[in-house]
C-alpha cells in the first residue's frame, strides 16, 4: 500500500494561514491534494494536521483527515521527519502499514500527477530509500558573494574567479514538492539528503519556494503563465 501525507499545521506566521488561502482560485492545499489524487498512486490521501479549519477544507477537496497532529508535532521547530514517521506509525496501529510513503507540501501549487508517478517509478528502479523534487540553481554557486559588515563584497570560493560558468559544476537544490520514502526509512528517520536519495528532476519555471508575500505573488504570476502553455 502506498499512501501520501500531506503536512499542514495551522500556525504559519509570515503568511497567515496559508495552507488554505486562496492561490489562484483555491485554497493553496487543493492543488496538491487533486495532484495525489490524479496520479492514481496511492491507497489513501491523508492530511496530517493540528488545525480544524484546515482538516475541513482538506475533506471538501477529497483528503482524509483521519488523526489530528499532536501539539507537540505542531510547533515552528518540527521537522518533516517526526511529522510523516507519526503518520506512518498511525497506519501500522491500524493494521495498515504502507510500503511506500510520499510527504507532499501543502505549498507546491506547481506539483503534477506526473512527477508524483516519475517520483514512484524512481524509487522503484534505482533501490534507494528516497526519491524528491530538485532543480537546477540558475547561477553557479561557486560564483557566489557575501555583503561583510562593512558593506563590502566577498566571495565565498575566491578561486573559482577566473574559471569560465560552464566549466564549473552544476549544482541542484531541493525543490520543496514531494518526498516519496520507503515506509522503513521514515520510521526510522533516515536522513533524506543523502546518497540513499535519487533525485526527481524539474525545471526552474515549476519551482517556486513560498515563504513571503513576495514569493506568494511571483509564484500567482508563474503559475497562471505555466498554466497557459500546459
Amino acid at each position: 500500500m502506498n499512501v501520501v501525507i500531506i503536512p499542514a499545521r495551522g500556525g504559519s506566521k509570515r503568511i497567515p494561514r496559508k495552507n488554505i488561502k486562496e492561490f489562484c482560485g483555491k485554497p493553496m492545499i487543493a492543488w496538491s491534494i487533486e495532484a495525489a489524487r490524479e496520479s492514481g498512486c496511492f491507497s489513501r490521501v491523508v492530511v496530517s494536521t493540528d488545525d480544524v479549519e484546515i482538516a475541513e477544507v482538506a475533506r471538501q477537496y477529497g483528503a482524509e483527515v483521519p488523526f489530528m497532529r499532536p501539539v507537540e508535532l505542531s510547533d515552528d521547530h518540527t521537522g518533516t521527519l517526526p511529522v510523516i514517521r507519526h503518520a506512518v506509525e498511525w497506519f501500522s496501529q491500524e493494521g495498515q502499514q504502507p510500503e511506500h510513503a510520499c510527504c507532499l507540501y501543502a505549498t507546491a501549487p506547481f506539483v503534477t500527477s506526473a512527477d508524483i508517478r516519475r517520483g514512484l517509478t524512481l524509487l522503484h528502479e534505482s533501490g534507494s530509500d528516497y526519491s524528491f523534487s530538485v532543480t537546477s540553481y540558475p547561477f553557479p554557486i561557486q560564483r557566489a558573494v557575501r555583503i561583510t559588515p562593512q558593506g563590502r563584497i566577498e566571495m565565498f570560493q575566491p578561486e573559482q574567479f577566473n574559471v569560465r560558468s560552464q566549466d564549473l559544476e552544476e549544482a541542484f537544490h531541493d525543490a520543496g514538492q514531494f518526498y516519496w520514502g520507503r515506509a522503513s526509512a521514515w520510521l526510522a528517520e533516515k536522513m533524506i539528503f543523502s546518497a540513499d536519495a535519487a533525485p526527481v528532476l524539474l525545471p526552474r519555471h515549476q519551482v517556486q519556494d513560498i515563504d513571503t508575500m513576495a514569493d506568494w505573488c511571483r509564484a500567482e504570476l508563474m503559475f497562471q503563465a505555466w498554466k497557459k502553455i500546459t
